[in-house]
């Protein structure tokens, strides 16, 4: 196996917050890591070539054969971790890696992805590779699934990025996880919370320090209790402050996969407002560069996380809509609570139930961003812990 410090479960840069946790946590670590990766044309093409070797793992695309031989050998035999193993094959040759990181944001929130992360939790442990879940979120009802707690217990370390996290993997090694082994648990910030913005010239209409930064995502959109009605909560919020405000809009994606792509629906809303010269579509960039004009906004209103946490380390006041434990636990860590800095996507019920959480954060400006100057340093301080434990770790086991 590969002897080089592993990062694994990256989707690709296309999605930014991915690359800002790699982007992030390679300028943290002392070992340059190799990355394994779902689509490693992205990240070569944005910002994480430069910062760690890339490998991109083998698809059974176009490889029918290999395909049902697989399968076959899988049915015959019910080594699932097979298909790990042939996915990461350049790292899984040769000899044993002493660490291997599974960039963890949100993973465990996705059905689809908790098959594919048992099984490489597994087959990395078969070969005696030491695992580490970093910056994870997970809703803490999982918890209650014992084939997770299961594959949970399988990883050497596990660091929560917030407390909600935190606390319910502590309840559940320390009650219904008893006889089972328990991971090192650790709670520290986001790494994406010390990623450097970089500053690009700002468009025609972008105000310095007077424009309202906007994301929305394909993804609220499928978890709104009523069909267009997210939507329709942007249309308001823009409406009102083009009508109320001297400020203007700038429209900014986060992710731009075909299949998830933010700037479809952000299209939607600048077609209905171009006319106005007060609304600007930001286009793709990397993390840092997107950050750079989340950075320079007066407000953000957004609903990918790492969107949000650029907002929030940038001391920018922001509103999240959310979805999700992560929106929750991240606000709360910050603030004290969650309540008016997250509007839950499944809780928007009427048009200006987005525009009544944005006149709270106006109100409340002043106040938001003396706070945000205040906790901020330590905050990103704390952040910088996930390398450090990476670090130590890899001292620990390469050496072994």
């Amino acid at each position: 196996m590969d002897d080089r410090l592993i990062m694994y479960m990256h989707a690709g840069s296309g999605n930014h917050g991915c690359e800002a946790i790699v982007n992030s946590l390679c300028h943290m670590i002392k070992e340059q890591a190799a990355l394994v990766s779902y689509r490693g044309g992205e990240d070569e093409r944005y910002s994480l070539g430069e910062l760690c070797a890339v490998i991109q793992e083998r698809s059974f695309k176009g490889h029918k054969l290999a395909h049902l031989l697989y399968y076959a050998y899988r049915k015959l035999t019910g080594d699932g971790e097979s298909f790990i193993r042939y996915r990461y094959h350049e790292v899984f040759r040769g000899g044993r890696a002493p660490l291997a990181v599974s960039i963890g944001g949100d993973n465990y929130c996705y059905e689809s992805m908790l098959s594919d992360l048992r099984l490489a939790n597994a087959a990395f442990n078969h070969t005696g590779t030491r695992t580490v879940l970093a910056g994870c979120s997970i809703e803490p009802s999982l918890m209650a699934d014992g084939g997770i707690l299961s594959d949970l217990s399988g990883y050497h370390t596990i660091i929560a990025r917030e407390s909600i996290t935190y606390r319910a993997l502590r309840e559940a090694f320390e009650g219904k996880g008893a006889g089972r082994p328990v991971p090192v648990l650790c709670c520290y910030p986001d790494p994406a919370f010390t990623l450097s913005p970089r500053e690009l010239p700002l468009p025609e209409g972008f105000a310095e320090g007077n424009t309202v930064g906007v994301n929305v995502s394909p993804m609220v959109q499928e978890k709104e209790s009523q069909e267009g009605l997210a939507l329709e909560n942007y249309q308001e919020l823009i409406q009102y402050i083009i009508d109320y405000t001297d400020m203007q809009v700038a429209l900014i994606p986060h992710v731009v996969w075909p299949n998830n792509d933010d700037r479809r629906p952000l299209h939607q809303l600048h077609e209905i407002f171009k006319e106005t010269g007060r609304v600007v579509e930001i286009g793709d960039g990397t993390c840092q560069e997107l950050k750079g004009y989340i950075g320079r906004c007066r407000f953000f209103v957004g609903a990918r996380t790492h969107a949000t946490i650029a907002a929030y380390s940038s001391l920018v006041p922001t509103l999240v809509v959310g979805y999700s434990v992560k929106a929750r636990g991240i606000a709360r860590d910050l603030f004290g609570t969650w309540e008016n800095y997250v509007v839950p996507v499944q809780g928007l019920e009427k048009p200006e139930d987005l525009t009544q959480g944005f006149l709270w954060l106006m109100a409340h400006e002043g106040e938001i961003r003396q706070h945000l100057e205040k906790i901020m340093p330590d905050y990103q301080k704390k952040a910088l812990l996930t390398g450090k434990e990476v670090d130590r770790l890899w001292e620990e086991f390469s050496r072994q």
